[in-house]
């Protein structure tokens, strides 16, 4: 079987490995789909090198078809749809005994601290399968994992029928949780910068600022009546999405961090001192969170076609990071692994 290997610096090769056979507790999944995501662009950039090193097989948001299941596994039979939650919690910590083990003090991602789904077949425990229905599109099932994201991040902002919402980056992320986000009932707005994920986000029906071209706080407060949002979502991880999200913000206001700042940002405390704002953290997903995806996907309150920018066979994954590098708004490149 073909998988394609990170070799360092932005370099992917297609290498021949044998099948893998599947542990007692494990399925082998026949990978479908799998989505180039912002981790994965870290990854190519060398950002991530100490955690993932070489001759790794990256790649997590993916779907894929049952293909051999382990002796002790009984939930799953071969030709079962999947998705993959890819998080394996060790279940001993502080974090996991207090029920989040999605945030687990030595928790282990799929895709990172070992081999992923940029391949043809892909073992995984069966504990982080999510059966779909049998009618589901498999491209569109590779959408699921960012949107548990998005489930994840609108659920830690209590967000209430009526809120003003305001989401700082429009990007795959971005976009979905404003999806979430107005199907939970919030008003939203969304900031972005890039003309193409302007106009699709306009053409999804959400109302836009750019804030090169008008000052985000005024715009805001003149569509709220003076108020600001009473959530908001700080997704494009810049110095400027940081300052924004406090200007922004109403009394009392929830701001919930998405972004990863791998660097230290100034954050204007004041504010929260003044407004009574809320910081939350939101990462990853529970499984609650991906069954909730899963239900999204298939009532089709999630647009899938808008969001995926191209589909590119496994052969092609070097031609579709480097593409990904240097586009202007793409939003979700789906690599075809079989």
């Amino acid at each position: 079987m073909r998988a394609a290997i990170y070799k360092g610096q932005k370099k992917f090769t297609i290498e021949e490995r044998s099948e893998p056979v599947p542990s007692n507790d494990e399925v082998r999944l026949k990978i479908a789909f799998c989505g180039i995501c912002g981790t994965d662009m870290h990854v190519f950039h060398g950002m991530m090198d100490k955690r993932v090193t070489t001759n790794r097989v990256i790649g997590h948001e993916c779907s894929g078809i049952v293909d051999e299941i382990g002796s002790n596994v009984s939930n799953f039979s071969v030709g079962d749809l999947v998705v993959v939650r890819p998080l394996v919690a060790v279940g001993d910590c502080y974090a996991c005994s207090s029920g989040n083990d999605h945030i687990c003090y030595n928790l282990k991602f799929l895709g990172l601290d070992c081999d992923g789904a940029f391949q043809e077949k892909w073992n995984v425990p069966a504990s982080t399968l999510h059966k779909l229905p049998a009618d589901i599109k498999l491209d569109h099932a590779a959408l699921i994992e960012p949107l548990a994201v998005a489930c994840h991040d609108v659920s830690r902002s209590r967000l209430t029928e009526g809120e003003d919402v305001l989401v700082i980056g429009g990007g795959p992320i971005g976009l979905l949780i404003a999806m979430v986000a107005k199907y939970r009932g919030g008003n939203v707005t969304i900031s972005e910068v890039s003309k193409i994920r302007v106009n699709l986000a306009k053409e999804m029906g959400f109302e836009v600022i750019n804030p090169i071209e008008t000052d985000l706080s005024e715009e805001l407060n003149s569509r709220t009546n003076g108020k600001g949002a009473d959530v908001i979502f700080e997704v494009s991880g810049s110095k400027s999405g940081v300052k924004s999200m406090t200007q922004c913000a109403a009394v009392r206001a929830r701001i919930v961090m998405v972004a990863i700042h791998g660097e230290p940002q100034p954050v204007d405390l004041f504010q929260f001192f003044w407004r009574e704002l809320e910081l939350i953290g939101a990462r990853v997903y529970t499984a609650s969170d991906y069954e909730q995806a899963i239900d999204l996907i298939t009532s089709n309150v999630i647009d899938c076609k808008k969001l995926i920018t191209d589909v590119r066979p496994l052969d092609d994954i070097q031609a579709s990071f480097e593409a990904l590098d240097n586009a202007d708004g793409a939003m979700k490149t789906l690599i075809c692994c079989n």
